[in-house]
């Protein structure tokens, strides 16, 4: 727990929650909570008061780790689109000054430009705080948090949650609070990355000639549109849902969604464009739609990142989440020469293990999940969405110089026939015993059977299948934090997928607190 902040200066309004509700507001490295009602069964948790707390707790843990007193620390806060974002920032924004630190308000901004603002030498604050909760309901929202090393880890925001427990709200004059237009900030950067790496005869339009369509879902992605790719010359008709609005009207802002890939995808095929890029809330994933409207996400867009990258990092080392397929590893390892390290997921396992790699002496330029969560090594392992798209667009302009399409860059990928997710939830007390018990006896089981299991498996168990009555594979996991275990499979022909199911079944047979409904 955080130390040393100075009583005197807080101005309380007799207001504290207890460590056991303020620890429930922890997702991993981020806090995510309830924000507004609305929702039947749904109670608010992170209300205002407890934004409040999370920010003083934020500003004196910036000041342990700066070593500088709160009064000399300058914090930017953004926000997305969600309904409940301007009653959270005043929060935010009092919290912060309650501990004596300089607030900025950036408005309107992603995640990724929100770490950003520590960079650019024209803002240089000392941390950030964005108030989103990615793809959630519109009755979510969340908190994230930057310094100068990255986003927080898990540990860094049970100690803030900690420290927010034994703090009291206070109230503080925020009317003079400065205001930054971050976002245009950050678009211009990205803009000089474009011209940059595509070095066209027009180097102020480099994108002159290509026909792009933006999904932003109504979140915040909006400003990719109006701010980079029009002032570079591309052509957006058929550009949709740009206005923010917090209760996301049109779908769910979230690549691997099935009805926003089919919105993309749609608007893409439509309106004859070359490419569609469809962002989340916050930005910090995406996925893109080719011309014929195939679908870049998934394998899709590791494979597509990757050979975009992989003559600059020759062998190197790309980092995955653990439900890529097979076929991926092939592309990666036999048609690119670089070798793939499947690991967990989780979009901040995937980055650390990437940059434990390049600790080790193992060149590793890209860390990246099956969600659109991507981070390159060259981009302060930022996992950013609108970075991504930028190297997609750079790697169109070039091909449609030399007269080709970027689907190119992938066409030895195979496809998938299908892929199918369940989520079987686990009945009675300790879930995570009874769960190692289901792993352990599954992979006992599939060997004794005569099943492949996959070696150097950091999660879960996985099984492959090579023969003519099945080809495919399956990983089962345990969730982390809650009593379920996803189950993971891909078919490689018709019927494939339905053949795995049915092994999977008779390697779960006996095990009754794990619902294996979905699986009949």
């Amino acid at each position: 727990m955080v130390t040393g902040w100075d009583e005197a200066k807080v101005r309380r309004i007799t207001m504290s929650i207890s460590k056991e509700l303020m620890l429930k507001l922890q997702n991993g490295s981020d806090v995510r909570g309830v924000a507004v009602e609305g929702v039947e069964g749904q109670q608010v948790n992170l209300t205002g008061e407890a934004a409040n707390l999370i920010a003083q707790a934020f500003a004196l843990w910036l000041a342990q780790r700066t070593g500088k007193p709160a009064s000399e620390l300058k914090i930017g806060v953004g926000h997305d689109s969600r309904v409940s974002a301007p009653a959270l920032l005043s929060q935010v924004l009092q919290g912060l000054a309650v501990q004596g630190a300089q607030p900025f308000d950036c408005g309107l901004a992603s995640t990724p430009s929100m770490f950003m603002s520590v960079v650019f030498p024209e803002t240089r604050f000392d941390g950030s705080i964005m108030i989103t909760a990615s793809h959630l309901p519109y009755n979510r929202n969340g908190l994230k948090f930057f310094n100068a090393d990255g986003g927080l880890e898990h540990a860094d925001i049970t100690d803030l949650l900690e420290t927010a427990a034994v703090l009291s709200a206070g109230q503080a004059d925020i009317s003079k609070v400065s205001k930054v237009d971050l976002i245009s900030l950050y678009a211009q950067s990205l803009c000089e990355k474009i011209r940059l790496g595509v070095k066209a005869d027009d180097y102020d339009r480099p994108l002159a000639g290509l026909h792009i369509v933006v999904d932003a879902g109504n979140g915040a992605g909006g400003f990719f549109v109006r701010q980079v790719l029009e002032p570079l010359g591309a052509d957006t008709a058929g550009s949709q849902f740009l206005e923010p609005d917090g209760m996301f009207p049109n779908h769910i802002p979230n690549p691997e969604n099935k009805q926003a890939m089919d919105s993309v995808r749609a608007a893409t095929v439509e309106h004859h464009a070359d490419m569609g890029i469809i962002f989340d809330t916050d930005v910090d994933r995406m996925s893109a739609v080719l011309h014929d409207g195939s679908e870049v996400n998934r394998d899709a867009i590791i494979a597509m990142i990757s050979a975009i990258i992989a003559p600059d990092y020759p062998g190197g080392t790309i980092v995955t989440d653990s439900v890529t397929s097979d076929k991926l590893t092939d592309f990666l390892e036999n048609t690119l020469h670089l070798k793939h390290h499947r690991f967990k997921r989780g979009y901040k396992n995937v980055i650390n293990e990437s940059k434990r790699l390049n600790a080790a002496g193992v060149q590793s330029p890209l860390a990246i999940e099956t969600s659109g969560h991507g981070a390159l090594s060259e981009n302060y392992f930022l996992d950013d969405g609108a970075y991504l798209a930028v190297k997609l667009l750079i790697a169109a302009a070039k091909a449609r110089r030399g007269g080709k399409r970027i689907d190119t860059l992938i066409e030895k990928l195979p496809r998938q026939f299908e892929c199918r997710e369940y989520r079987m939830n686990i009945s009675g007390e300790d879930f995570k015993a009874y769960g190692q018990q289901v792993l352990e006896q599954f992979e006992q089981r599939a060997r004794a059977a005569g099943y492949a299991v996959a070696p150097n498996s950091y999660e879960g168990v996985r099984l492959t299948f090579d023969s003519e009555q099945v080809q495919g594979w399956v990983l089962l996991r345990l969730s982390l934090h809650d009593p379920l275990m996803p189950l993971n499979m891909e078919g490689n022909r018709p019927g494939d997928c339905d053949r795995l199911c049915a092994v999977v079944r008779t390697l779960l047979d006996g095990f009754d607190r794990l619902d294996q409904s979905k699986l009949f």
